[in-house]
């Protein structure tokens, strides 16, 4: 990328859970730039809150989408949630647009594709982003936990889910949809 080619806007998802996170940046709705996953195993929110503090500088993204961590709907730990808010903070304070959706809105968007549960919105997922698909985990029996790499899954999801829902908002923020 020269000089004069301007840079392609990132969206940065992240999906935290019990043992780190998982995330995606995108340059486009199905255009993934880099993707991981991100393990802790001490002071796990210290270290994860570190890890996605150098993600921002790295990837300079302009918009973080998170799933909606506080509320009647959201089923996250104390600790997760301690993690969500700092994570927004950091990005409020480096001026990086924060989105958050919550699970009916991630399910609304993948409804037109017949994708309820969580698996089948990660199935829906690599179907779309070729280079996710690789990673798709075999679906869970009931008294199994959940795979470890369907955060990047989520991750991805909530990058998606803010394209369709997002843009709209943002063309609405400009003076709505020409024509």
């Amino acid at each position: 990328m020269t000089e004069s080619t301007p840079r392609k806007p990132l969206t940065f998802a992240i999906h935290p859970n019990t043992r780190g996170f998982g995330w995606v940046a995108f340059e486009g709705p199905f255009t993934p730039y880099d993707w991981g996953l991100v393990f802790s195993r001490k002071d796990r929110n210290a270290d994860c809150l570190r890890r996605v503090e150098e993600m921002l500088a790295r990837f300079l993204p302009d918009t973080l989408v998170v799933e909606a961590f506080e509320g009647k709907s959201s089923v996250r730990s104390e600790r997760v949630m301690r993690l969500c808010r700092a994570v927004v903070s950091l990005a409020v304070d480096r001026g990086v647009e924060v989105a958050v959706y919550t699970r009916d809105q991630i399910r609304a968007c993948f409804a037109h594709v017949g994708a309820r549960t969580r698996h089948e919105i990660a199935q829906a997922v690599a179907r779309h982003v070729e280079a996710l698909n690789h990673r798709l985990p075999k679906p869970r029996k009931a008294w199994q936990g959940e795979d470890r790499r369907m955060a990047l899954f989520s991750a991805a999801a909530l990058a998606m889910t803010h394209y369709q829902f997002g843009a709209t908002d943002l063309l609405n923020r400009l003076g709505g949809f020409a024509g």
